[in-house]
Protein backbone atom coordinates (compact mmCIF):
# COMPACT_ATOMS: atom_id res chain seq x y z
CA UNK A 1 0.00 0.00 0.00
CA UNK A 2 1.19 3.75 -0.75
CA UNK A 3 1.80 5.10 2.32
CA UNK A 4 3.89 7.84 1.43
CA UNK A 5 4.69 10.67 -1.32
CA UNK A 6 7.51 9.86 -3.50
CA UNK A 7 10.03 12.83 -4.82
CA UNK A 8 10.72 12.84 -8.29
CA UNK A 9 14.33 11.92 -9.92
CA UNK A 10 16.73 13.95 -11.33
CA UNK A 11 16.62 12.23 -14.61
CA UNK A 12 16.48 14.88 -17.88
CA UNK A 13 13.46 15.65 -18.92
CA UNK A 14 12.13 15.67 -15.07
CA UNK A 15 11.87 18.09 -11.86
CA UNK A 16 15.27 17.84 -10.11
CA UNK A 17 13.98 20.16 -7.20
CA UNK A 18 11.27 17.94 -5.33
CA UNK A 19 7.67 19.93 -5.24
CA UNK A 20 7.55 19.28 -1.53
CA UNK A 21 10.36 21.89 -1.66
CA UNK A 22 9.22 24.65 -4.41
CA UNK A 23 5.45 24.73 -3.01
CA UNK A 24 5.59 23.35 0.70
CA UNK A 25 5.19 20.03 1.27
CA UNK A 26 1.55 17.69 0.76
CA UNK A 27 1.02 16.93 4.41
CA UNK A 28 2.51 19.84 5.91
CA UNK A 29 -0.61 21.53 4.85
CA UNK A 30 -3.00 21.12 7.86
CA UNK A 31 -6.36 22.01 5.95
CA UNK A 32 -5.78 19.59 2.65
CA UNK A 33 -8.48 17.23 2.65
CA UNK A 34 -6.58 13.46 3.56
CA UNK A 35 -4.96 11.83 0.17
CA UNK A 36 -6.94 9.34 -1.80
CA UNK A 37 -5.10 5.65 -1.35
CA UNK A 38 -6.00 2.39 -2.94
CA UNK A 39 -4.56 -0.61 -4.21
CA UNK A 40 -6.39 -2.24 -7.21
CA UNK A 41 -5.78 -5.63 -9.05
CA UNK A 42 -3.39 -5.45 -11.81
CA UNK A 43 -5.72 -5.83 -14.51
CA UNK A 44 -7.53 -3.97 -17.12
CA UNK A 45 -10.56 -3.45 -14.82
CA UNK A 46 -8.12 -2.05 -11.91
CA UNK A 47 -7.13 0.04 -14.14
CA UNK A 48 -10.89 1.24 -15.43
CA UNK A 49 -11.84 1.25 -11.46
CA UNK A 50 -9.54 3.38 -10.65
CA UNK A 51 -9.88 6.63 -13.39
CA UNK A 52 -13.59 5.87 -11.69
CA UNK A 53 -12.52 6.50 -8.31
CA UNK A 54 -9.92 9.25 -9.14
CA UNK A 55 -13.01 11.27 -10.62
CA UNK A 56 -15.33 10.43 -8.16
CA UNK A 57 -12.58 11.48 -5.56
CA UNK A 58 -11.82 14.97 -7.15
CA UNK A 59 -16.16 15.59 -7.17
CA UNK A 60 -15.91 14.95 -3.17
CA UNK A 61 -13.05 17.38 -3.88
CA UNK A 62 -14.94 20.03 -5.18
CA UNK A 63 -14.19 19.66 -9.18
CA UNK A 64 -17.28 17.76 -10.82
CA UNK A 65 -16.64 15.57 -13.19
CA UNK A 66 -16.87 17.39 -16.56
CA UNK A 67 -14.81 20.35 -15.09
CA UNK A 68 -11.03 20.91 -16.80
CA UNK A 69 -9.10 19.58 -13.46
CA UNK A 70 -11.40 16.40 -13.03
CA UNK A 71 -10.89 15.57 -16.53
CA UNK A 72 -6.97 15.70 -16.50
CA UNK A 73 -6.54 13.80 -13.54
CA UNK A 74 -8.68 11.28 -15.04
CA UNK A 75 -6.88 11.16 -17.93
CA UNK A 76 -3.52 10.81 -16.04
CA UNK A 77 -4.38 8.85 -13.72
CA UNK A 78 -6.21 6.42 -17.19
CA UNK A 79 -2.44 6.23 -18.70
CA UNK A 80 -0.33 6.10 -16.11
CA UNK A 81 -3.22 2.83 -14.47
CA UNK A 82 -2.91 1.19 -17.91
CA UNK A 83 0.91 1.55 -18.12
CA UNK A 84 1.45 -0.42 -14.23
CA UNK A 85 -0.66 -2.72 -15.76
CA UNK A 86 0.59 -3.11 -19.02
CA UNK A 87 4.43 -2.96 -18.54
CA UNK A 88 4.37 -2.78 -14.65
CA UNK A 89 2.25 -6.19 -14.23
CA UNK A 90 3.66 -8.96 -11.76
CA UNK A 91 2.18 -11.60 -11.19
CA UNK A 92 0.14 -11.78 -7.78
CA UNK A 93 0.74 -8.46 -7.23
CA UNK A 94 -1.24 -5.32 -7.40
CA UNK A 95 -0.80 -1.32 -8.53
CA UNK A 96 -1.47 1.36 -5.78
CA UNK A 97 -3.01 5.07 -6.39
CA UNK A 98 -1.85 7.70 -4.26
CA UNK A 99 -4.37 10.99 -5.77
CA UNK A 100 -3.40 14.51 -2.98
CA UNK A 101 -4.74 17.38 -3.36
CA UNK A 102 -2.74 20.58 -2.80
CA UNK A 103 -4.81 23.92 -2.89
CA UNK A 104 -2.16 26.13 -1.39
CA UNK A 105 0.51 24.97 -4.82
CA UNK A 106 -2.94 24.74 -6.81
CA UNK A 107 -1.53 21.09 -7.85
CA UNK A 108 -3.27 17.84 -7.32
CA UNK A 109 -0.67 14.83 -7.75
CA UNK A 110 -1.14 11.54 -9.31
CA UNK A 111 0.94 8.53 -7.86
CA UNK A 112 0.81 4.96 -9.20
CA UNK A 113 2.79 2.22 -7.99
CA UNK A 114 3.94 -1.20 -9.14
CA UNK A 115 5.96 -4.26 -8.68
CA UNK A 116 7.83 -4.05 -11.36
CA UNK A 117 11.31 -2.60 -10.70
CA UNK A 118 13.38 -3.36 -13.79
CA UNK A 119 10.67 -1.95 -16.25
CA UNK A 120 11.13 2.10 -15.76
CA UNK A 121 9.07 4.92 -18.17
CA UNK A 122 11.74 6.65 -20.29
CA UNK A 123 13.22 9.61 -18.98
CA UNK A 124 10.91 11.73 -21.64
CA UNK A 125 8.03 10.65 -23.55
CA UNK A 126 9.24 8.66 -26.57
CA UNK A 127 8.02 10.02 -30.36
CA UNK A 128 5.21 8.13 -31.58
CA UNK A 129 4.79 8.05 -35.20
CA UNK A 130 1.47 9.43 -36.66
CA UNK A 131 0.07 5.88 -37.65
CA UNK A 132 1.16 4.08 -34.71
CA UNK A 133 -1.06 2.07 -32.50
CA UNK A 134 -0.02 2.55 -29.29
CA UNK A 135 2.75 4.94 -27.77
CA UNK A 136 1.28 7.77 -27.03
CA UNK A 137 -0.03 8.29 -23.11
CA UNK A 138 3.13 9.31 -21.86
CA UNK A 139 2.79 12.31 -24.40
CA UNK A 140 -0.74 12.83 -23.17
CA UNK A 141 0.78 12.61 -19.41
CA UNK A 142 3.35 15.08 -20.47
CA UNK A 143 0.69 17.28 -22.09
CA UNK A 144 -1.25 17.85 -18.90
CA UNK A 145 1.20 17.67 -16.12
CA UNK A 146 3.54 20.12 -15.24
CA UNK A 147 5.83 17.77 -14.29
CA UNK A 148 5.95 13.84 -14.13
CA UNK A 149 8.95 10.86 -13.03
CA UNK A 150 8.91 8.16 -11.30
CA UNK A 151 11.20 7.04 -7.96
CA UNK A 152 11.94 3.54 -7.01
CA UNK A 153 10.07 1.57 -4.32
CA UNK A 154 11.62 -0.43 -1.86
CA UNK A 155 11.47 -3.23 -1.03
CA UNK A 156 10.57 -3.88 -5.37
CA UNK A 157 8.73 -1.54 -7.76
CA UNK A 158 8.55 1.79 -9.01
CA UNK A 159 6.08 4.84 -8.54
CA UNK A 160 5.22 6.59 -11.36
CA UNK A 161 3.95 10.62 -10.42
CA UNK A 162 2.73 13.31 -11.80
CA UNK A 163 1.56 16.56 -10.85
CA UNK A 164 -1.57 18.63 -12.47
CA UNK A 165 -1.90 21.85 -12.27
CA UNK A 166 -5.68 22.94 -11.08
CA UNK A 167 -7.45 25.78 -10.06
CA UNK A 168 -9.88 26.42 -6.95
CA UNK A 169 -12.97 24.91 -7.47
CA UNK A 170 -14.72 27.76 -6.92
CA UNK A 171 -13.66 29.30 -10.02
CA UNK A 172 -15.49 26.31 -11.68
CA UNK A 173 -13.27 25.52 -14.69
Amino acid sequence: MLTETTVPTGEPGRSATPPAAEAGALTDVQSEPPPLVVQFTASPRGARLARRLAVRHMEEWGYPSASDASSAVALVVAELAANAVRHGRVPGRDFGLRLALDTAAGLVRVEVADAASAKQPPATPPSSAPEGESGRGLLLVDALAVRWGSAPRHPLGKTVWAEILITSPTTHD
